[in-house]
């Protein structure tokens, strides 16, 4: 079983098409931590599949009347077939939440893709028969084909396991091309930032440096009427990469002890300039939807000027900061899932260095 390679060319239709309609779709999370069952959480899983693909067709019908141009790409909120681990051991979570990478319900995604004929971002936690004692939290894009064209799993995280945990095992596995792959579609070249990751500029910018012109974001991230940190960087992520960010939120999590509309509203889309193009406020909408201007924004990336922050990167620069390792790899290299306290731990021991070598006071 393989993962889908960096720059890969989707098999799906002419193109390109220079404008067409994206959408992040603000839809709640129906959390399956309340389900004491497999079972249980497993229909309330098909069920948010059902309720998304009405969403969908309703979206691409009112968007075809509204503007004239075809839905073409759909992006989902974080986990929104799931919610997240609140106390769950990992096999509990493993059992009832993880889905399988060629499983019932990666093909019930791929079929919604093929049915509306849409590029479509899930983020969900999926299991890999190449690391039974894990689980990885991925963005997978499916293609109008039903295939599964891009697998992104999670740099950076606390808690959940990541590729980094187990980076010599998942290189020899994987290779470095799927780290931080992208996929070349009649859309645009698309790539993909999970969640929290969008406040780290090198995970965007990894993506930009392997062509992608349109960075899709799922996330499940605190509502506000200001400015929040993420609000901030998706507007930054896409002004210095020159792209597009296509960022859903969810609209509420219901069924924890968590106050359900903490994560609601926020569903934007960024154009290449930093412009907020299209967004939402609170609950269930397909307001965050936007005509992309494919030719304009490549215009804008052949133009010399100041503007052209891509081209300008004096990356040699960088290299010797960024060859100081500061967060270690391989922080389980057994394969097994960290726990939290060891997580921690492997955290303070990185700020009491980064304060002994004078980085932070």
């Amino acid at each position: 079983m393989t993962l889908p390679a960096a720059n890969a060319a989707a098999t799906a239709g002419p193109g390109p098409f220079e404008r067409y309609s994206a959408l992040a779709l603000q839809t709640v999370c129906e959390a399956v931590n309340q389900d004491t069952t497999r079972e249980g959480a497993r229909d309330r899983m098909r069920a948010a599949v059902g309720r998304v693909t009405g969403q969908i067709a309703a979206s691409k019908g009112f968007l075809k009347s509204f503007n004239g141009y075809e839905l073409k790409l759909v992006v989902l909120p974080e986990y929104w077939m799931t919610g997240f681990p609140l106390g769950e051991t990992r096999e509990e979570w493993q059992d009832k939440a993880v889905i399988d990478m060629d499983g019932e319900f990666s093909g019930m995604i791929g079929a919604v893709a093929k049915k509306f004929g849409v590029y479509l971002c899930s983020n969900h936690y999926e299991n890999d028969p190449a690391f039974p004692d894990l689980y990885f939290q991925a963005n997978v894009i499916y293609a109008p084909s039903g295939e599964a064209v891009l697998r992104y799993r999670r740099m950076i995280s606390l808690y959940s396991p990541s590729p980094y945990d187990v980076w010599d095992a998942y290189l020899e596995r994987y290779g470095a091309e799927a780290i931080f792959p992208t996929v070349e579609t009649e859309l645009g070249v698309l790539g993909t930032i999970a969640s929290e990751e969008i406040l780290y500029p090198e995970i965007a910018r990894m993506h930009a440096l392997n062509g992608a012109e349109i960075l899709l974001h799922p996330t499940s991230e605190v509502g506000a009427p200001g400015l929040t940190p993420k609000d901030i960087a998706k507007r930054a992520r896409a002004l210095e990469n020159m792209a597009y960010v296509v960022s859903a939120n969810s609209a509420a999590i219901t069924g924890t002890a968590v106050p359900a509309a903490s994560t609601d509203g926020m569903s934007k889309i960024v154009d290449w300039k930093g412009a907020v193009v299209a967004q939402t406020y609170p609950g269930e909408t397909m307001n965050a939807n936007a005509v992309i201007d494919l030719d304009g924004l490549r215009a804008a990336r052949r133009k010399t000027g100041m503007s052209n922050f891509l081209s300008r990167l004096p990356m040699s620069a960088f290299g010797e900061g960024y060859g100081r390792i500061v967060a270690a790899a391989n922080r389980t290299p057994d394969g097994k899932m960290v726990e939290r306290a060891d997580a921690i731990a492997a955290q303070q021991a990185v700020i009491d260095r980064l304060v002994r070598d004078g980085v932070i006071k």
